[in-house]
């Protein structure tokens, strides 16, 4: 639904057509609210929903990479929530929930959910994921391949529309959904990874009855590749581990991040640094004992767009079974 769709459905009210006055004072505001929500909009794309989740590039890669679920034996449960703009009304809300499993096998199974909230509309997806990986010697370099497949779902809250409710366009919003997925590939060692992914398939080879091809922070591709640094000789001790991703944006720049993870084994906790260009920063930070990991991450935007745009906060805990 565009912007001009909204305000005809926020201000339209078939009582109050009586006069031309009347008529032109609400083309007038219709055009003064055109305005002001196309620079909220732009600000919206270029900082907001092109912040993904922080826990993607080290602490959940599954999150943006099919092939990387089960990449570790076992079961892991992972779930995140971040929230931006608290003071303004209608801020985005992002949320994930992610299950692995692998039964010490080459075929992995996974679930993946996630929902992201701004203004009246939620867009939520529910995805399943197969992934293969394939040994290629015995120094732990393997091959990776996951697909996602599932269904996405786009809902409009109309408790808070004022308008006119027996519009088409609200009855027939939250109609149904449609098929999506993800595809993904990763290469990795005991020290390098290296991985690329498809996301939104729906949105990358169709464009569905919601439209949401024409949005301009459509994601269509991204691509990572880090390295271990060891600050020792032994394997378990302390290490970098620097990161350089690529997130091709449909619409809009395409954004590189940059990053670089201290990790400490010994006292199983890791901290990180993020730089991503469209002019947003992070700070991460991760505690993991034993089966029980917590995750946080604060964002900051690091220029002008500061002003309209207030931190981001993350929060993630995983738990671990059948290890």
């Amino acid at each position: 639904m565009n912007t001009s769709k909204i305000i005809e459905l926020l201000y339209h009210n078939p009582n109050d057509m009586s006069t031309n006055n009347k008529i032109g004072m609400r083309l007038l505001t219709a055009k003064w609210i055109f305005f002001l929500s196309a620079i909220i909009g732009i600000t919206h794309s270029a900082n907001a929903q092109l912040t993904e989740f922080e826990a993607m590039y080290y602490q959940n890669q599954y999150i943006a990479n099919p092939a990387m679920a089960g990449v570790n034996k076992g079961l892991d449960v992972n779930i995140g929530y971040q929230r931006q703009w608290d003071k303004v009304p209608g801020n985005p809300v992002l949320m994930y929930a992610t299950v692995e499993y692998n039964p010490e096998d080459r075929m992995a199974y996974g679930f993946n959910f996630n929902s992201d909230r701004a203004g009246l509309i939620t867009n939520t997806r529910f995805l399943g994921t197969f992934a293969y990986h394939l040994p290629i010697d015995r120094d732990d370099r393997e091959l990776h391949f996951g697909l996602s497949f599932g269904a996405r779902f786009l809902s409009l809250d109309t408790s808070k529309i004022i308008g006119d409710m027996t519009d088409p366009s609200i009855q027939n919003f939250n109609e149904g959904g449609a098929l999506d997925g993800d595809f993904g590939i990763s290469y990795t060692s005991r020290l390098l990874t290296i991985q690329a992914a498809v996301p939104n398939l729906n949105n990358v080879f169709f464009e569905n009855d919601n439209g949401e091809r024409r949005y301009v922070d459509n994601q269509v591709f991204y691509s990572a590749v880090s390295y271990k640094v060891f600050v020792a000789s032994q394997m378990n001790d302390f290490n970098l581990e620097p990161l350089v991703a690529y997130r091709a944006i449909r619409g809009y720049k395409d954004i590189v991040d940059t990053g670089i993870r201290f990790n400490m084994p010994e006292y199983k906790m890791n901290i990180a640094a993020i730089y991503h260009t469209n002019k947003t920063i992070s700070g991460t930070f991760g505690l993991d004992l034993n089966q029980f990991g917590i995750f946080l991450a604060y964002s900051f935007f690091a220029s002008n767009s500061g002003a309209y745009a207030n931190d981001t906060l993350e929060f993630g805990l995983r738990y671990r079974f059948l290890d």
